[in-house]
């Protein structure tokens, strides 16, 4: 099955390869991806294995809490759809600092907008790399180091050789084949409740949820869930983790750059809507394989050897059960094509980053020395994030991947998603202030989740884990603070200018018709 999936998506790299003509080919996929095509696309980037294999083990073990969690990465979309989407492809050309260059000044912002995309993609990566080597080493038994240099080298092919073409198709694949083993898994659970809804939720109110005891409010004192959750700041907490989800979505790099594969901001919209149904469905199914393995399943069978809950393995689990081991190998398949997608989202969104804001903007005042030159340095980009994100995977595989997953969120909140909103919105923003949002807001969510908790230190300064409550009010206030201390006023000359190409891509390779 793993064989399968890797023959398919390398056959789609060397087609791809070949359309790989020029910047747009390879940093936009030509901008010729339908609706539906990113909307899938973009789904699959979005459901990572924390969504598949994390999410239905927190509904085993935890209940209706464990769905709940899920429905903050849901609602995020809502901030994508209705603030970001149509502005960011109207107004940029590959990356989210080509929206603030728009009408700032270009080199400072895209140099610190650079730096945000590679933290964000670096830390996102690095978590989803390390759990793809512990959900390998457990699924086929292949050890952790030599798990994560496989899916480091089958990321980088899809970079470097096939583009955002090949990434993009491997995202739709991955997608798709998530949707059919969700949905042929919620089917063999209903079977086993004779298909009655009515029995299956009353199986579910009398399960034990694997053996433990019926599961406790998310915020009571001492509860362990998903964010760990001390006493008194367990409500605060869950507020944090909630804004750090809703609105770091929106500023997730890999995510955006996926708004500049379709040809208008018409058809971004439409994307959004799309990956909207696709990912809600999906975490409806995540019901039912998350509630069926605590009514089916006995607790021995997903629990570790040292009785702890196992959330990562109850998915194929179940499916062994329910299906046999063809069925765990196809489920197996489909947790490692989740990894691959999104991590090669990950590594396209850095890699063209730094080519395109860094190196040709910043250090080249926009202009390439030779034709083709900015792909070049994206490849070799791609190959340096990669290597550095399978070392550090490695020497940190035993760090808790939540830290890391939360801190992507964090940092994407409370830097990149305040001077996005305020340079589409507020006149009176300026350079001033998106270097202040930037800086602000990447530093204060780093340093509170190293004193957090889950940071570095043996006794927590700052009690919550999640920074996002204290850390996204610094960033839009010191965005705010910098404008207002130092007006610029041809950034509020142009605002008018990107206040129509925003809204009717008037300007744009294609123009929404008005």
């Amino acid at each position: 099955m793993f064989l399968v999936f890797v023959a398919a998506t390398l056959v789609i790299t060397f087609w791809a390869a070949k359309r790989n003509t020029g910047a747009s080919a390879y940093f936009a996929a030509g901008r010729n991806i339908t609706a539906w095509q990113n909307g899938l696309a973009v789904a699959g980037d979005y459901m990572s294995a924390a969504s598949f294999l994390g999410i239905s083990g927190m509904i085993c073990f935890k209940g209706y809490d464990g769905f709940m969690y899920s429905v903050g990465f849901l609602v995020a979309y809502l901030t994508v759809l209705f603030v970001v989407a149509e502005p960011l492809r109207n107004a940029g050309k590959y990356t989210m600092a080509d929206l603030l260059a728009y009408r700032l000044s270009p080199r400072p912002v895209r140099a610190l907008a650079s730096l945000s995309t590679l933290v964000v993609s670096t830390f996102y990566m690095i978590a989803q790399m390390v759990g793809a080597g512990g959900i390998i080493k457990g699924l086929i038994g292949i050890d952790f180091v030599p798990a994560v240099i496989g899916v480091g080298i089958l990321m980088l092919v899809y970079v470097v050789f096939g583009g955002m073409l090949a990434t993009t198709w491997v995202q739709i694949i991955k997608a798709i084949l998530l949707l059919g083993g969700s949905i042929l898994l919620s089917i063999l659970v209903m079977k086993h409740h004779h298909f009655s809804f009515a029995e299956f939720f009353e199986n579910v109110s009398k399960a034990d949820y694997a053996g433990t005891a019926a599961p406790k409010n998310l915020l009571d004192p001492g509860m362990k869930y998903g964010v760990a959750v001390a006493g008194p700041w367990g409500p605060l907490d869950l507020i944090s983790l909630g804004l750090g989800l809703v609105l770091g979505t929106a500023g997730l790099p890999h995510i955006l750059v996926r708004f500049y594969t379709v040809p208008d901001a018409i058809t971004a919209r439409k994307s959004v809507v799309w990956a909207m149904l696709i990912i809600g469905f999906f975490y409806i199914l995540t019901t039912f394989f998350g509630f069926g393995a605590a009514t089916i399943m006995k607790k021995a069978a997903i629990l570790t050897a040292a009785g702890k809950e196992n959330t990562n393995m109850v998915a194929p689990l179940l499916a062994n059960e329910l299906g046999g081991p063809l069925f765990f190998a196809f489920i197996s398949a489909v947790a490692f094509a989740t990894i691959l997608a999104v991590v090669a989202g990950l590594t396209m969104s850095a890699s063209t980053s730094f080519a395109h804001d860094f190196y040709t903007n910043v250090l080249h005042h926009g202009k390439e020395k030779t034709h083709g030159e900015e792909v070049f340095v994206a490849r070799i980009a791609a190959f340096v994030v990669g290597g550095i994100s399978i070392f550090l995977a490695i020497k940190l595989q035993t760090i808790n991947v939540a830290f890391l997953v939360g801190l992507a969120f964090a940092v994407a909140a409370s830097a990149n998603l305040p001077v996005i909103v305020l340079s589409i919105y507020w006149k009176r923003f300026s350079t001033a202030g998106a270097v202040s949002g930037l800086a602000v807001g990447l530093l204060s969510s780093i340093g509170l989740i190293l004193i957090s908790p889950v940071g570095m230190l043996a006794t927590p300064i700052f009690p919550l884990e999640n920074p996002g409550i204290l850390s996204i009010p610094l960033g839009f206030i010191a965005a705010i603070v910098g404008s207002l201390l130092k007006p610029e006023a041809e950034a509020e000359a142009k605002f008018a200018e990107l206040r129509v190409r925003a809204h009717t891509g008037l300007g744009a390779e294609k123009a929404t018709a008005h």
